[in-house]
């Protein structure tokens, strides 16, 4: 057992990690607020359930986010492997029709580029930022490559129903939302390799004084952020019945935004899963009102910024308690 194990599991560590709620509730509170007063549709069943969906494929991006920024890393090229691995689903169902197999094809996909980031990170120690910068030109480039810039439409009535279709009432999106989750969270905090995580970024040496393989772990988290990414793609897919070269360029800036604001440090390996999924509901309520008041795209991004400074001198403040 090592120090950093010891830190996550004592009470302590805990109360940390609840204090970090109240900072991104009370951000997502004053957003729901604010748009429920700016606009009637907002809190609207059908609107609810409208961010709701839109927010998993940000989920399942933000999740292995959490994780590769808890081990001091960053992973800026989730959005291009993102439309990649869309490319990939929507190319190999329309011309094989098999959805498994599509599917299969886009998580190895998402495991290449996973194995690469982290071979490249963890080996040949080159900065995450640089590596992942240039995998996201490598991924957009073959994106474009393999469409010419035009969307692959499928139509395939399975694949609808992965978006559309309801299982008990409750639509499968959602459900794969929380699946996704719930095997993150087990890992994170049930297994050997969450202990590593939380070590990679708080006490990398006692790992390598313990004899254990830090690079092992290390490049197992951006492969998970790769098969996370792949299995998003199916989402994606389904939600726009097409491959699109550029369909999620540039969502890998908001799955940090979502992980920053709910509390994630980029030092010492301090991370809370939950904390991020109040992210990614207080950056897809963000993004639902912005357009509900037709605000354009590009002062979207700007608010979103504006959001991760806030959380950040949050942040700031409690730490000087």
């Amino acid at each position: 057992m090592n120090d950093s194990s010891i830190a996550v599991n004592s009470p302590t560590a805990f109360a940390t990690s609840l204090s970090r709620v109240p900072g991104v509730a009370w951000i997502l509170g004053l957003l729901v607020l604010t748009f429920a007063l700016a606009s009637r549709d907002f809190l609207s069943g059908a609107n609810l359930l409208n961010i709701g969906l839109q927010s998993v494929i940000l989920l399942m991006l933000a999740l292995p986010m959490t994780l590769i920024i808890m081990t001091e890393g960053v992973d800026i090229s989730m959005g291009a492997l993102l439309t990649l691995s869309s490319v990939v689903l929507a190319w190999v169902l329309a011309h094989d029709g098999s959805l498994m197999l599509a599917l299969a094809a886009s998580i190895i996909t998402g495991l290449v580029f996973g194995l690469m980031n982290g071979m490249l990170v963890a080996l040949v120690k080159m900065p995450p930022f640089v590596v992942t910068l240039g995998t996201m030109g490598v991924a957009q480039g073959l994106a474009l490559l393999a469409t010419d810039g035009q969307s692959i439409v499928v139509s395939n009535d399975t694949l609808q129903a992965v978006y559309a279709g309801s299982l008990a009432g409750i639509p499968q999106t959602l459900l794969i939302g929380a699946v996704g989750y719930a095997v993150t969270h087990w890992l994170l905090y049930h297994t050997r390799f969450g202990t590593y995580v939380f070590a990679l970024g708080g006490n990398p040496d006692a790992l390598k004084l313990a004899g254990i393989r830090a690079n092992v772990y290390l490049i197992a988290v951006y492969a998970f952020g790769g098969v996370m990414t792949g299995l998003a793609a199916l989402i994606l897919t389904a939600r726009m019945s097409s491959g699109h070269p550029t369909a999620a360029i540039g969502m890998e800036f908001d799955a940090i935004a979502a992980v920053v604001v709910g509390g994630t440090s980029f030092e010492h390996g301090n991370g809370w899963l939950f904390g991020t999924l109040l992210g990614v509901l207080a950056v897809g309520a963000l993004r639902n009102g912005l357009n509900l008041l037709t605000v354009p795209s590009s002062v979207q991004v700007s608010c979103i910024g504006l959001l991760v400074i806030v959380a950040l001198v949050i942040d700031s403040f409690k730490g000087k308690k």
